[in-house]
């Protein structure tokens, strides 16, 4: 787990930016994995703005977002299928058929959690899957508790993710109480994953999974088994970390080859 300190969302954003590019110049076919919440932001605009003034090319890309909301139509403002495609496909030149939600509205949820599996599986994996965190270390929808070799699955929100989220909806009692989730098993098969916390909310959460031990109350503790994880955390974020001195000292004297 590599833990790299900036000093703001937009540093984050451009280096995460830069790892994007590197993979689709270097693989057009990558395939992409798309979370939702407010962290990913500054990566997708800049990544939106390197397509408009480069032509930084998607057209033969992958996408599958992490979640989905059960119950909401796929239209509804606040589906992640409608917030994905307002944040960041509809702004670049990605096929509408290449970007995959979980199905949160099937009739058959299990079937639709398998299907969306073997639709991950067919693309030939996830070549680098961003996410954030929540406060209460969860990643996706895993909620503390979950399996650390789940598979995408139907979960219950507890309510203070629900409370988190009710700042997109007109209420908390609009927030639905179900998610179709990718299980953290799901989520240790990208090739490489990004997590981006920013925010002194964020602090006691990073500071758990980063630096305590890999259990179920803190899901995200579970990429501390992950061979390409890259944790990109604002200077808030990074309060409460005890080695933080020391991630520092690596990032500054990392070799230019590594690359993120």
């Amino acid at each position: 787990m590599e833990v790299v300190i900036l000093q703001g969302s937009k540093q984050i954003g451009q280096l995460v930016a830069d790892a994007i590019e590197a993979l689709l110049r270097r693989k057009p076919t990558a395939v992409l994995g798309l979370a939702t919440g407010s962290s990913p932001l500054p990566v997708y605009d800049e990544l939106a703005a390197r397509h408009q003034r480069d032509g930084l090319d998607f057209s033969n890309a992958h996408a599958f977002a992490l979640d989905e909301y059960v119950g909401l139509d796929h239209g509804h403002p606040e589906s992640y299928r409608e917030v994905i495609r307002r944040e960041f496909t509809s702004r670049v030149n990605i096929a509408e058929g290449n970007v995959h939600t979980p199905d949160g509205a099937a009739a058959d949820l299990p079937a639709a959690c398998s299907a969306y599996e073997e639709a991950m599986r067919a693309a030939g994996g996830v070549d680098l899957q961003l996410l954030g965190v929540g406060t209460d270390g969860h990643i996706g929808f895993n909620e503390p508790g979950s399996s650390l070799a789940s598979r995408t699955r139907i979960k219950t929100l507890i309510e203070q993710t629900r409370r988190d989220n009710a700042r997109f909806f007109g209420s908390l009692a609009e927030v639905p109480h179900h998610v179709v989730t990718q299980g953290l098993g799901t989520i240790l098969e990208a090739r490489h994953v990004v997590l981006i916390a920013t925010g002194a909310q964020k602090a006691p959460a990073v500071r758990d999974f980063v630096e305590g031990p890999v259990a179920a109350i803190c899901p995200a503790s579970v990429l501390q088994f992950h061979p390409h994880a890259t944790i990109l955390v604002d200077e808030a974020a990074a309060s409460s970390l005890k080695l933080a001195d020391f991630y520092r000292h690596t990032y500054d004297h990392k070799p230019a080859w590594q690359g993120l």
